[in-house]
């Protein structure tokens, strides 16, 4: 069992900058990916990044040059968002993967997710 819990959400300025947090604790030893999704009221949760076990990362076309994730320690890890847009608005999850299918990370473990709101 792993759990997550993620913190640094809130209300920022079109233009600002957030940094999520997610601590993961549990049976973090089996977590072989970690990664931030989002859902935005009346739409379906998108990945915004993922970052694998060696260091590999992978982003959102939407947030690419924007957003960058990073790992400081296998409990650690982050999402340093900024040059915000309203767009971005949506509650963000930490999510980890103890598994895969094929060359495909699958997410099993979610966090309780937290609101981001970008005023324009």
């Amino acid at each position: 069992q792993v759990q997550l819990v993620e913190s640094g959400g809130g209300l920022v300025q079109a233009g600002g900058s957030l940094r999520l947090s997610c601590a993961a604790s549990g049976s973090i030893v089996s977590i072989n990916a970690i990664a931030w999704y989002r859902q935005a009221p009346g739409k379906q949760r998108e990945l915004v990044a993922e970052i694998i076990g060696g260091g590999t990362t992978n982003y959102a076309d939407s947030v690419k040059g924007r957003f960058t994730i990073s790992r400081d320690n296998a409990k650690n890890t982050y999402l340093q968002m900024n040059s915000l847009k309203p767009e971005d608005t949506a509650v963000y999850y930490c999510t980890a993967s103890t598994y895969r299918l094929g060359r495909s990370y699958e997410y099993d473990y979610w966090g309780q997710g937290t609101q981001v709101t970008v005023s324009s």
